[in-house]
């Protein structure tokens, strides 16, 4: 998976992303960063300027179009493999958009190519946005001085499902939010620490029993920390019906009856 980040920061991405384990799914090949410089598409040579004031008046300066654009053509002409009819997916880092999840991680990890535009100052001329922009997310409700940051959130997010780049697939599948409740609590060595003990049920061996308890704590866990998603989840998950018992029938006779 290649990701394309449009930023005024790019060493900013570059060192962030290059370590840990989405360096190491670099390293590697699974993913890919392409940490584009939008002043490098500046139409002012001297000063590599990409703001000017907004028009209404208004506090702050706002990044322009042409520059965006022109650095949105520049990573589209980049991918050799892009087909004339698919539509470059491109993620506008915004407080304006819908609240990041793992559901839009896994949606967002089935691309090949994957496009984040951050913004800086007041934001974005708004033509460039309905020219180029797909998506428009946040990561909270929350003002933070550039794109730079959430986009490392999210393209960590996203990575962590691409094949290949956990050491353990499984990992990703049983993490926080992957089934909607937040995961379960964890133990190593020692089997006593500060005198708390492991539950034995995790040194039982039954796996089954295990699992049915890992389930059970993740439940009471999100209904604890995050009635939110407990609330939802319920819904998602409703209770089965118990099966009624069925009862036997038995023959009554007119002898019986006497």
């Amino acid at each position: 998976m290649n990701f394309h980040i449009m930023t005024l920061f790019p060493e900013m991405v570059e060192q962030g992303l290059k370590t840990s384990i989405t360096g190491r799914a670099a390293d590697k090949g699974l993913i890919s960063f392409n940490a584009v410089n939008i002043r490098d598409f500046s139409n002012d040579n001297k000063h590599h300027k990409v703001d000017d004031y907004t028009y209404g008046g208004g506090a702050g300066m706002l990044m322009q179009a042409q520059p965006i654009y022109d650095c949105f053509l520049s990573i589209r002409d980049s991918i050799s493999d892009l087909s004339e009819d698919k539509k470059l997916r491109v993620v506008y880092v915004t407080p304006q958009g819908s609240v990041f999840n793992q559901k839009m991680a896994a949606d967002l990890a089935k691309e090949q190519d994957l496009v984040f535009l951050c913004g800086h100052y007041e934001g974005v001329d708004e033509r460039v946005l309905e020219e180029i922009v797909t998506d428009y997310i946040s990561i909270g409700d929350y003002v933070l001085t550039g794109g730079e940051l959430p986009a490392m959130v999210m393209i960590d997010a996203i990575s962590r499902l691409v094949p290949g780049v956990l050491n353990n697939d499984e990992s990703a599948m049983t993490e926080s939010f992957a089934g909607g409740l937040l995961e379960y609590p964890q133990y190593s060595r020692p089997e006593e620490w500060m005198g708390k003990k492991v539950p034995p049920i995790l040194l039982s061996g039954d796996h089954k029993k295990v699992d049915e308890w890992r389930l059970e704590q993740s439940i009471l866990r999100t209904k604890e920390r995050r009635p939110d998603l407990y609330e939802k989840w319920v819904l998602e998950n409703p209770p089965k019906p118990e099966k009624k018992k069925r009862k036997k029938r038995t023959n009554i006779t007119e002898e019986d009856n006497k």
